[in-house]
């Protein structure tokens, strides 16, 4: 299975160029069952405040750039997991859209919102769903998710293959953390962060993909627009045993953690 990792620099507030650009870079991905884009890559991150986010945000149905994405997955033949600022009626989400050919599949809305986007953005109220697609199973988290335990390993237990990690990180911290997740749970994890800065927050690039063992098997720049290709057998992910004796949530002991 091959899975396309789009890092790239949005532009704040301009969903308009922010589709040029991607349509630009999607045409490269021919090929790829499953491509990745970062978090918030329809109009950037930084917002003066939660008025200006508003009036530069588009609900679904009316976001050319999703719109882009419809026309470009039915082009490509492939998947597409990418974040957008969702506008529905006075609330705004940080959302991450899955679209197939077919059109939208799914959406995950972000849990756990990091510093300034608790001015801007609801929190989500659910865990991602795992998704069957074309021969792979599926889930979504958004950047600093991966501070949380909990959600991924629901999605690991309910059966997840890869799991999708659009962000727009500022710290390292992720590249710590998101390998261990990966061992963790035996599960494929595609981080894909944006570069470049939004006023005067400075992104982190180096999107990476880590394997079932924690191991990164692919890692992008920390500044330059690209896309980064990695080959996957997603089957995978659904060994879970760690030795030949222990397995990671056979071995776990619930009933002992209180």
């Amino acid at each position: 299975m091959k899975i396309a990792q789009i890092q790239f620099s949005p532009s704040l507030a301009a969903i308009d160029e922010n589709s040029t650009k991607v349509e630009r870079l999607l045409k490269s991905c021919f090929g790829s069952q499953l491509i990745v884009l970062p978090e918030l890559a329809d109009t950037g991150y930084n917002f003066y405040n939660r008025e200006y986010a508003f009036a530069n945000s588009r609900e679904i149905n009316k976001n050319p750039f999703v719109e882009m994405l419809l026309e470009q997955a039915k082009k490509l033949n492939a998947n597409i997991v990418c974040g957008i600022c969702e506008k529905e009626k006075d609330k705004l989400y940080n959302s991450s859209l899955l679209i197939s050919p077919q059109g939208i599949v799914g959406k995950y809305r972000k849990i756990h919102l990091f510093m300034n986007e608790r001015d801007i953005f609801e929190e989500g109220d659910t865990v991602s769903e795992v998704f069957e697609m074309d021969g792979y199973r599926l889930g979504m988290q958004i950047c600093f998710d991966y501070l949380f335990p909990e959600t991924w390993r629901m999605l690991a237990e309910n059966t997840a293959d890869i799991i999708a990690h659009p962000s727009n990180l500022v710290t390292y911290n992720a590249f710590k953390v998101v390998p261990a997740l990966s061992v963790m749970n035996k599960v494929f994890i595609a981080t894909t962060n944006r570069i470049g800065t939004d006023r005067d927050l400075e992104f982190a690039g180096r999107s990476f993909m880590t394997n079932p063992n924690g191991e990164i098997i692919a890692e992008a720049s920390h500044d330059k627009e690209e896309i980064l290709f990695t080959e996957t057998d997603p089957k995978l992910s659904r060994n879970k045993m760690i030795t030949e004796r222990n397995h990671v949530f056979g071995d776990r002991r619930p009933e002992r953690y209180l």
